[in-house]
């Protein structure tokens, strides 16, 4: 990654995921084709609920590898068989191990996070979602402390309910976090375009992926939480843009290895996005 890329391998391939739910065969269609294309926006990740790995599986080719993307919507107990289906088949390159802490029936959050620690492969990117982002702050100190392995948060900014998007005082709050105990994270739904904005279909106002890319920026570079706010709810583009173009190197690296990438149902979304804004993938 260069100053000149700082949006290089920043979107996971969520097609299989609200709003746009694309069938199995379909979703492998575009990623196909987005990995022929390789445009450097795309890390080429695909992102599977562990429920639906053996329909996947069935629809690649023979030799066909795919890099996967595992989403542990079965819960802790679920976990084991999922990577063991994951592991026996040769095609299936798993790149990173997404788990939601609200699957895992546990009472103490600490608890929970350690045991789905050990269950899944040290080598393997695991990023953990907390039940409720009021539990971040656990989870980020929990996951410091870890050391040795590729650990993260993943952070929900959206979703297809109103409460399932965190307000920008919260979002700012856990960037912020993050950004000082220098803990991975990747974000996930609601992020459909660059800039914040206000859905008119269904009222909803979402986080921008570039305002999130330069809060964390910001807050890297030792900006308070109110300023991380201001950002967050930024809508001038041109503000936007020259916060991400703008970044010393040593602090676009700092903030890319914070913020490591976003699962987008769209793929090509993000493409004209970052076009508008003047900002290269690579």
């Amino acid at each position: 990654m260069t100053a000149t890329a700082p949006v290089w391998a920043l979107v996971d391939d969520a097609g299989l995921f609200p709003p746009t739910a694309l069938p199995m065969d379909a979703a492998l269609a575009r990623h196909r084709n987005d990995v022929r294309r390789a445009h450097p926006l795309h890390t080429n990740r695909f992102l599977c609920p562990a429920s639906r790995i053996s329909e996947l599986a069935s629809l690649l080719g023979p030799q066909e590898p795919i890099r996967l993307g595992l989403i542990c919507d079965t819960g802790s107990d679920g976990l084991g068989m999922a990577l063991a289906a994951v592991m026996a088949d040769r095609r299936l390159d798993l790149a990173v191990v997404e788990f939601p802490l609200a699957a895992a029936d546990e009472a103490d959050p600490v608890a929970a996070l350690a045991a789905v620690l050990e269950r899944t492969p040290e080598t393997i990117p695991l990023f953990v979602e907390p039940a409720a982002m009021e539990q971040a702050d656990i989870f980020v100190a929990a996951l410091a402390a870890v050391g040795g392995r590729p650990a993260g948060l993943k952070v929900r900014c959206g979703g297809v309910r109103a409460d399932l998007f965190p307000s920008v005082e919260t979002l700012a709050h856990v960037l912020s976090v993050v950004a000082a105990a220098r803990v991975p994270m990747k974000a996930t739904a609601g992020l459909h375009r660059a800039v914040r904005y206000r859905d008119p279909d269904t009222g909803f106002t979402h986080h921008g992926f570039v305002n999130l890319l330069a809060g964390v920026i910001g807050a890297v570079s030792g900006a308070d939480e109110a300023a991380v706010a201001r950002t967050l709810r930024e809508q001038d583009p041109d503000r936007l843009a020259g916060i991400v173009a703008t970044a010393e190197p040593d602090v676009l690296t700092v903030a890319r290895a914070v913020f490591t990438s976003y699962g987008s149902c769209s793929t090509s979304t993000p493409l004209a996005e970052i076009g508008a804004l003047g900002l290269r993938a690579g």
